[in-house]
């Protein structure tokens, strides 16, 4: 992932890049209209069958004889066929999410100022662990020969549609991950701003001095969240900070909370979003209880605002 915007030739870029993110809304769209197809085709068949049941018995004989369908083939397919509805469902929900997520990302984009490029660097390395190629080629459609006369064809088709959902959701689920590792939740429940990012006098020396995150007035005690998931790097004493700890979320992507008053993970374990993982105190270089925040991308700090913004409004920020 990288910082929240960019002016570079490639504007914005973050794993979950806006090509995929298009291409998985489009499979899905086509995955809908597919599997309310095979709905269609299942339930005239359906109907079809109740209709044999209440005609003449010698009429009966005769479409049950040229149905492909068994009662229990019929049923099996149905469920199978709900079972996609379903999941269909739930992905169209997830991608909801993601939309919207990059639709604000889009908007700060054409805000805010600067990009570090070390951390375009870092989000656009190929994975060498998933190192895959070849041309790119529309999706084939997922239509057997003589569907509706072959329950054989027809549950083919059905089977066709299962995997490409399950491709579709093994996408979502990777660009969750990158969603859940954005440094943009609220790292506490309520308190207000004392001092934002920049410039400022400084509080000690009354000097104009450089302030590398945002500060937030809250009692002592107040439980600390992690703004993403990702793995404790430091959790003790830091110099000017008083107990701190810091979050690695990948890609470039640190998250620092300072002047707690205890801390409540240790280095090397993996937090999840919004996880409580130490108490506001006003240690180190401190004039009250207060959180100070950071994130910083490759190394250098940038507006904690920016990427709260992103959040603001959602359920889990």
């Amino acid at each position: 992932m990288v910082s929240v915007v960019s002016r570079s030739k490639n504007d914005l870029y973050i794993v979950m890049r806006r090509g995929a993110l298009r291409a998985i809304v489009g499979a899905a769209c086509m995955m809908i209209v597919l599997a309310l197809a095979a709905g269609l085709a299942l339930g005239h068949y359906g109907a079809r069958t109740l209709r044999a049941r209440s005609e003449p018995p010698r009429l009966a004989v005769f479409r049950s004889t040229a149905s492909p369908y068994t009662t229990a083939e019929f049923a099996r397919l149905r469920a199978a066929n709900a079972s996609l509805d379903g999941r269909v469902e739930q992905l169209a929900a997830r991608l909801d999410t993601l939309t919207a997520f990059d639709q604000r990302l889009r908007a700060q984009s054409s805000r805010a100022s600067a990009i570090n490029a070390a951390a375009v660097t870092s989000a656009r390395t190929p994975n060498s662990n998933a190192a895959a190629g070849g041309p790119e080629l529309p999706p084939r459609p997922c239509r057997a020969a003589e569907t509706g006369t072959n329950p054989q064809a027809t549950r083919g088709e059905l089977d066709c549609l299962a995997a490409t959902l399950a491709t579709l959701e093994q996408g979502v689920a990777q660009h969750e991950a990158a969603w859940e590792a954005f440094p943009g939740r609220r790292p506490l429940a309520f308190g207000r701003t004392s001092s934002p990012f920049g410039n400022r006098l400084d509080p000690f020396s009354r000097h104009l001095s450089f302030h590398p995150g945002l500060d937030l007035v809250a009692p002592t005690g107040t439980p600390i969240l992690a703004a993403a998931g990702g793995r404790v790097i430091h959790a003790g004493p830091m110099p000017g900070y008083g107990n701190t700890v810091e979050i690695d979320h990948g890609n470039g992507f640190i998250t620092r909370y300072a002047h707690a008053s205890k801390i409540e993970v240790r280095v090397g374990q993996v937090v999840q979003p919004r996880e409580p993982i130490a108490e506001v105190g006003s240690t180190g270089r401190s004039t009250g209880p207060h959180l100070h925040f950071e994130v910083r991308v490759g190394g250098r700090p940038v507006n904690p605002a920016d990427y709260l913004a992103l959040f603001a409004g959602d359920s889990d920020a």
